[in-house]
């Protein structure tokens, strides 16, 4: 008879970001309950616990970006083994600028099952006060420290729709905001939102300019910025002509090209293709 014990879950449990008031019923519950608690910090935890009253009767492991490689294959053992595996982090969301990930992904390959304790999001709260669009958004996360990656990166986000998130350290804010400043333009609109939740929460908004200024000064607490996307480009189906030719000339399909060109401009990918046939007329033959 078959007598291995049924497979764990791995909960991915949200933390206060700052207040411990934000905290949901259920990470307490979970924390209580869990046969393994896996902490980025496990005092943290220990504050945290004695904030939400609880007396955990799991066993508290620390699970850290120095860590995270060789303890992930730990913490599957223990899932495999029939164990409640409760991640948690110093604030907010495991797996999200935080470890978690690979465990995640190491529970999926073996089809464990994953959940959340959903919770207070840094990313989600600065979007919502920062006065910028939020229909459409992306979360980037921490850039790159050295001034080459970062500079690399923000040119390619240059062009981007969506309003963009990112997290950032308090002495290196006030050189990025130069950077996106650099490659969005001084005038690009931003947010800067300081220890949300806490005591000393601020807002800061502006032109990149206008932040990049305001931090030259020194600023202090946990990071998020937030920063509008570009505004579509205005063209012309005669300004697009050269380059959609140029692209075939190298080998492209005539047809793939106009699609890609109407998705990135919003012109008519049919108007495209014709005006791009009638030119090249009696000048070569265009991969249709």
């Amino acid at each position: 008879m078959n007598t291995a014990p049924a497979a764990g879950t791995l909960v991915l449990a949200a933390t206060p970001i700052g207040d411990p008031r934000d905290a949901a019923p259920r990470l307490a519950e979970e924390l209580a309950a869990a046969d393994v608690i896996a902490a980025e910090d496990t005092r943290r935890l220990k504050r945290l616990l004695a904030e939400l009253d609880v007396s955990p009767v799991g066993q508290v492991l620390s699970y850290h970006d120095h860590n995270e490689a060789t303890r992930t294959q730990e913490l599957v053992e223990r899932l495999l083994d029939g164990k409640r595996v409760v991640v948690v982090t110093d604030a907010g969301m495991p797996s999200v600028s935080d470890p978690g990930y690979r465990l995640v992904v190491a529970a999926v390959a073996r089809d464990l099952r994953v959940t959340c304790v959903p919770g207070p999001s840094a990313v989600l709260m600065a979007l919502a006060v920062s006065g910028l669009p939020v229909d459409r958004f992306c979360f980037e996360g921490f850039l790159p420290r050295k001034a080459g990656d970062r500079s690399r990166l923000l040119a390619e986000l240059a062009d981007e729709r969506r309003t963009m998130v990112f997290f950032e350290a308090p002495h290196r804010l006030a050189e990025t905001l130069s950077a996106m400043g650099e490659a969005f333009g001084p005038t690009r609109r931003a947010a800067v939102c300081r220890e949300l939740t806490k005591t000393y929460e601020e807002v800061k908004r502006g032109t990149l300019m206008e932040l990049a200024a305001w931090a030259q000064d020194g600023v202090k607490g946990e990071i998020t910025v937030v920063v509008t996307g570009a505004e579509r480009k205005v063209t012309t189906i005669e300004n697009e002509l050269s380059g959609i030719r140029h692209r075939v000339e190298q080998g492209e399909r005539l047809k793939d090209v106009c699609a890609d060109v109407a998705a990135r401009t919003g012109l008519s990918k049919k108007a495209l293709y014709d005006a791009a046939v009638a030119g090249g007329k009696g000048e070569g033959p265009l991969g249709v």
